[in-house]
């Protein structure tokens, strides 16, 4: 049995019917499990680039590869705009025997100011990672060449960054790339993996097979602070300007029932700037007419701070640094899945919240 049977044999037996839309994901989940067994560790994402290329010339998209950033446009490139970053979190070998967190190593972090959600979460995830397992591979081929296991990571003050000890990739050279082992889970309607942002790449492929139009952008290097900067070289390269980009990303929550209590999170700004309100408007519309359950996590943030100590950040996202970039002239909005242990190998998302995604960015083509 297929795992997507067994997915709504599960949803069935728990509710007596499926929620609107999973019964039609067979192709996408296939397109996941695929994505997510293909390393695209910050700052080594050439190989998967590749793969992702492979998938959209197949359905006669016109591909364009760029540095840190891949294009893809239909027929109708004007209608609207997607974008997703591609890489994942995962090791660096940065000298013999020594591995570290590849979105923080020193060369990286003039790009970060301290306030993303990412910088924010490092201290939460320091003990996540003990028994997992990691393969390594050739930073631009993808080829493996070696698998290991965390035994401890703890985080440097001196470097500022998580350092992880690994078994068994001894022989390793500096810069070699070391991705989490990584396959799709599921459970009673629920799917696990590192999932940011490699659903959004999923999604974007299936809109693309389902006939979509329009651009995507498919950025590197985001969780590094980058991945604006190669979106904005493009949009300043073809002088375009949009208020028409939506980001799509998966957003955290402290637990399952907070992630539950929509099916999509929107945004109106982050700590860089305010979103387009017309394209933010317009979506919860639709989310309205389609009975897509949502919320505005910027909202939320503001609500747990005013009962916290410390105040969480906003985040800055890409599309906030390239609207700050821009004064508003490439700009948007986000659409996000709701999910737990980010930036884990487990993340997990519900069904539902990517089939009312997928349903709703359907209802553009």
């Amino acid at each position: 049995m297929s795992p997507l049977n067994l997915v709504v044999d599960q949803l069935v037996a728990q509710n007596g019917h499926l929620p609107e839309g999973i019964a039609d994901l067979g192709e996408f989940l296939e397109i996941l499990q695929l994505l997510i067994r293909e390393p695209a560790v910050v700052g080594c994402e050439d190989s998967f680039f590749r793969v992702l290329r492979r998938e959209l010339e197949e359905v006669g998209a016109e591909v364009t590869y760029y540095h840190g950033v891949l294009v893809v446009q239909g027929s109708r490139p004007q209608d609207l705009m997607l974008s997703a970053h591609i890489d994942r979190h995962g090791l660096l070998c940065t000298g013999p025997n020594e591995f570290q967190y590849a979105a923080f190593i020193a060369g990286n972090q003039s790009e970060l100011t301290g306030d993303s959600v990412s910088e924010q979460m490092l201290h939460t995830i320091e003990n996540r990672f003990q028994g997992q397992r990691v393969q390594a591979h050739l930073p631009y081929t993808g080829t493996y060449v070696g698998q290991g296991m965390i035994t401890r990571s703890y985080i440097c003050s001196e470097r500022k960054n998580l350092i992880f000890e690994v078994k068994g990739l001894e022989h390793l050279q500096p810069g070699t790339p070391i991705a989490f082992l990584d396959r799709l889970q599921f459970n009673d309607g629920y799917i696990s993996a590192q999932l940011d942002n490699v659903v959004s790449a999923a999604i974007i492929i299936f809109l693309f097979r389902c006939g979509f139009e329009g651009t995507a952008l498919f950025t590197a290097q985001e969780e590094s602070g980058r991945s604006w900067r190669y979106a904005l070289s493009w949009f300043q390269r073809q002088r375009i300007t949009t208020q028409r980009l939506i980001a799509l990303d998966t957003s955290p929550y402290h637990n399952r029932e907070a992630a539950n209590e929509q099916l999509v999170t929107l945004r109106r700004k982050d700590a860089s700037a305010n979103f387009a309100e017309d394209i933010t408007q317009e979506i919860a519309e639709r989310c309205t007419q389609l009975g897509i359950p949502y919320s505005f996590k910027d909202d939320y943030i503001e609500a747990q701070n005013r009962v916290r100590t410390k105040p969480y950040s906003l985040g800055r996202t890409e599309m906030g640094r390239l609207t700050a970039a821009t004064n508003g002239a490439v700009t948007g909005t986000t659409l996000q899945i709701p999910t737990t242990e980010y930036h884990t190998a487990t993340e997990t998302a519900s069904l539902a919240s990517v089939a009312a995604m997928i349903r709703l960015l359907q209802s553009y083509i």
